[in-house]
């Protein structure tokens, strides 16, 4: 069997930003690295968006915007996102990025095979696919195992889920220096339901139908509210470029448990998905140059991971949604309508100050965290 200091099960975002940072840091020149998945990774199969005010990544985005809408039922409001930025990146230029680094270094290797197991053993680690097996001294996991967190009730679980057309339209309706952020005036239907629309010029968007519940739909229902909602912008005549779909699991269980001394979950596996919006890109761009850092300095994996501010307030956001899902709207609407879109995005991105926390707190309904808080202590 062949033998690398660490594997990766999974070569996801998580994964390949991990191994990125590893590069970059070049303290891991004399560790074999071994990256595992049953994708080959050479298609366009997911879109990332992240706000920033610095050049990163600029290499692979696709598109910027400096305003954002967000509109609900009965109000829109234009956010002027400065000192911010709005940014897409295409799955298939981030894979490209990545690869393209790892084919200049000899001691990190990707193999397209779908793992089935792994474990720890008394001295190493073992790695099974469906036709070989490695060991290695640590492996990073981010394989995602839905179960974890379907068998157990202290931590409820909600799904962002959705469907995403890229169009070309022939009527010129996009506002290509304009993201829509969250529209609500789509019918909620006792859900937390929104369209979110990303234009790259006036005939060209990515419109994605967008829900936070506990239960998908059936494929119909999402292609349905996407075509009623491009009627609704006046579009008579377009054509699909590309479809997307995804889940992502929106909960504050704590993955990070199951982390051993040389076994560690990564990505959604290991809990850095922002459980109160999906957002992921950011998110692991700080835990894997963290990760890193960590890698540096300490062996032992259950060290890594520290509760913060921010993953009690998550905690409290996904009580509210899971308990009064059809009131998401209201939830969101409260933050945007009156906040300082600086300060409501530097919160979700969890760089605020106590005092700004506060700022953002004070603006929601006051009854459903109260309540939400209550029920977590007592």
């Amino acid at each position: 069997m062949k033998h690398y200091h660490y594997i990766f099960t999974g070569s996801g975002l998580s994964a390949l930003m991990t191994v990125y940072e590893m590069i970059l840091s070049r303290k891991f020149k004399d560790k074999t690295i071994l990256l595992l998945d049953e994708h080959p990774k050479k298609s366009n199969d997911r879109t990332w968006c992240f706000w920033d005010n610095s050049s990163l990544f600029d290499e692979i985005v696709s598109k910027k915007w400096g305003e954002a809408l967000f509109v609900d039922e009965n109000y829109l409001r234009n956010l002027n996102l400065k000192p911010n930025q709005y940014k897409m990146i295409r799955g298939l230029d981030f894979y490209n990025l990545v690869f393209d680094l790892i084919s200049i270094h000899d001691n990190i290797h990707f193999v397209n095979q779908k793992v089935i197991g792994f474990q720890e053993l008394e001295n190493d680690c073992i790695v099974k696919t469906e036709t070989e097996s490695y060991t290695c001294h640590k492996i990073f996991n981010s394989i995602y195992d839905p179960n974890l967190v379907k068998n157990q009730s202290k931590y409820p679980l909600l799904q962002q889920h959705f469907i995403g057309w890229f169009i070309k339209s022939k009527e010129e309706v996009f506002d290509k220096n304009t993201a829509t952020f969250m529209d609500f005036s789509v019918e909620q239907k006792g859900n937390t339901r929104f369209m979110y629309v990303l234009p790259t010029s006036s005939t060209e968007a990515l419109l994605e139908y967008t829900l936070f519940s506990k239960d998908l739909l059936s494929k119909d229902e999402y292609d349905y509210e996407i075509q009623n909602y491009i009627k609704k912008l006046g579009i008579t005549d377009y054509k699909i470029i590309e479809k997307e779909q995804g889940n992502i699991p929106m909960t504050c269980y704590l993955f990070w448990k199951h982390n051993t001394k040389n076994i560690m979950n990564i990505g959604s596996a290991g809990g850095w998905t922002k459980a109160s919006t999906g957002y992921t890109f950011k998110n692991t761009i700080k835990k894997s140059k963290s990760l890193a850092q960590f890698l540096q300095t300490e062996i032992d994996f259950r060290k890594f991971h520290k509760k913060d501010k921010f993953w009690f307030y998550d905690l409290l956001f996904i009580d509210v949604l899971f308990r009064r899902n059809d009131l998401g709207s209201k939830v969101f609407s409260s933050l945007f309508k009156k906040g300082n879109p600086t300060i409501v995005f530097k919160f979700l991105d969890e760089e605020t100050t106590f005092w700004e926390d506060l700022q953002i707190i004070w603006k929601c309904p006051k009854d459903l965290f109260v309540r939400a808080l209550f029920e977590r202590f007592f």
